[in-house]
């Protein structure tokens, strides 16, 4: 179903409610269940970018779970070898190699146009999982989502993923996977309207320091 719904974008609306439906599925299978707090009821008609934390490969799952509307993810180039996720990279997601800057142009500027056509973006900020920190913490975030948020003057949503980490850490290979509750903070979406490239920057930081509110370990 998967790789049938893939093939023509026109497809890609119920593609993703598969998604959706796949992730609740894996979820209660493995004894974890998604808990959301939202400080504003998402507009199924309008475009997001959504900008998330990144701990586990539970990510994905709560993400499709989560977004309303048409979507997609930009995520590293390796998940096209993956034998599943790789039917949405070579499709409706966009890889990119974050150490090419040409990659990372080609990445952003797919993005941008479907963002003009009212795609809605999920991506993880920091570029990776960071498996030097245990708990972890929350990396440097990369420019590209907060340019692209001005540039095309679309609303950002910042998500605190606040304990998916303790179900699942990475891919859970280290230290293996927990029943239990995750949950997820959806704050206040910020509007790019009143701002100028120059300001990427500080709505780069206003969306870190959003985010990190609800990761701080105590």
């Amino acid at each position: 179903m998967y790789y049938v719904s893939s093939g023509k974008p026109e497809w890609w609306g119920f593609l993703n409610r598969l998604r959706r439906l796949n992730s609740w599925i894996c979820s209660l299978l493995m004894g974890v269940w998604f808990r959301f707090r939202s400080e504003e009821v998402l507009d199924k008609s309008k475009t997001y970018i959504y900008c998330a934390n990144h701990s586990s490969n539970l990510d994905i799952m709560v993400l499709c779970i989560l977004a309303r509307g048409r979507f997609h993810f930009m995520g590293k180039d390796a998940l096209l070898k993956n034998p599943v996720l790789g039917i949405f990279f070579k499709t409706i997601d966009i890889p990119v190699n974050r150490e090419s800057k040409i990659s990372a142009f080609r990445a952003f500027k797919r993005a941008g146009d479907n963002l003009d056509q009212g795609m809605s973006l999920i991506i993880f900020p920091e570029g990776k999982i960071n498996d030097e920190h245990y708990p972890p913490v929350l990396g440097e975030f990369k420019n590209g989502p907060f340019r692209l948020a001005i540039e095309r003057n679309i609303t950002i949503v910042p998500i605190s993923l606040i304990n998916v980490w303790k179900r699942m850490w990475d891919d859970g290979h280290k230290y293996g996977t927990t029943p239990g509750i995750c949950d997820i903070y959806i704050h206040k979406p910020v509007s790019t309207e009143a701002l100028a490239i120059k300001d990427a920057d500080q709505l780069k930081d206003h969306i870190y320091e959003i985010m990190n509110s609800k990761l701080v370990i105590r």
